[in-house]
């Protein structure tokens, strides 16, 4: 079973997020849910939503406290909340940011984590450029599946389609495309770093 925490605030659209990985996850065959954990329901307040995502049908209920993934909508939750409990050590970190994990302060994590699983990408100004607002779900999730290979590009525009409509559907389905070309032309790069680790 694939274990997904979203990490972010009130208003970025984390709850969405999940539910559009496990659409895209449902898309490709596989059993999926998606549900959120709020703590003060406002805008801009820390907010966990997960996904999991198995061949099987998932009975579990409870949320993931040892994450296969970590996707962190809001970089100013890095050293505010520790984000990374329980991420198994294999498991793949997505950031929202242009910053690299040393500029962000996470060397260590660096250090015990595989480095080709470990992406930052620039997914509030890629929405910013695309869809106008800093919603950074959607362009998050075509780089997750660039990252993983977990789920395909294809997949997530059909989530992203099937949860909006019209230009918000094709502005959403751009952003994601960016994020996902951005970083599959990191990935070169990360993988000559992680045989110099």
């Amino acid at each position: 079973m694939l274990q997904i925490r979203i990490h972010g605030r009130g208003g970025q659209g984390v709850v969405t997020a999940a539910e559009m990985l496990s659409v895209a996850a449902f898309a490709q065959g596989h059993h999926a849910q998606a549900f959120p954990s709020f703590g003060s329901e406002r805008t801009g307040a820390p907010v966990v939503a997960f996904c999991r995502v198995d061949e099987r049908e998932i009975r579990l209920r409870e949320p993931i406290v040892e994450p296969d993934v970590l996707i962190v909508q809001d970089p100013t939750l890095l050293h505010q909340v520790d984000v990374f409990q329980g991420l198994k050590p294999d498991g793949y970190v997505l950031i929202n940011s242009r910053r690299s994990f040393s500029e962000l302060g996470l060397d260590d994590l660096a250090r015990r984590f595989r480095r080709d699983r470990l992406v930052s990408v620039p997914a509030s100004e890629l929405a910013m450029r695309h869809v106008g607002r800093p919603l950074p779900n959607a362009a998050l999730l075509g780089g997750f599946a660039a990252l993983s290979r977990l789920i395909t590009l294809e997949s997530v525009v059909h989530a992203i389609e099937h949860r909006f409509e019209g230009k918000v559907a094709s502005t959403n389905v751009a952003a994601a495309t960016e994020a996902f070309d951005y970083v599959q032309r990191g990935a070169p790069q990360r993988a000559k770093e992680a045989m110099h680790v």
